[in-house]
């Protein structure tokens, strides 16, 4: 497993999300407990998706589906 480094973020569904540029994958941990890899995220996702207004919704619609994942 990769070693992917997570900051916490303010959401009321997301708990903390890293990101690694080399293998362009977002990890994504859920307050849940869940934590899931995409794959093939691109910088400018991870960019956009750190400053939306709203974290959940730009994940939902922008990434969930979009993206192959894995739960980790």
């Amino acid at each position: 497993m990769v070693f992917i480094d997570l900051e916490p973020v303010s959401s009321s569904n997301l708990a903390s999300v890293g990101y690694d540029d080399q293998l362009q994958i977002l990890r994504v941990a859920f307050k849940n407990g869940t934590v899931y890899d995409y794959f093939g995220v691109s910088q400018d996702v991870y960019q956009n998706l750190m400053s939306a207004p709203s974290l959940g919704h730009f994940h939902y619609f922008n990434i969930r589906m979009s993206y192959a994942y894995q739960q980790v």
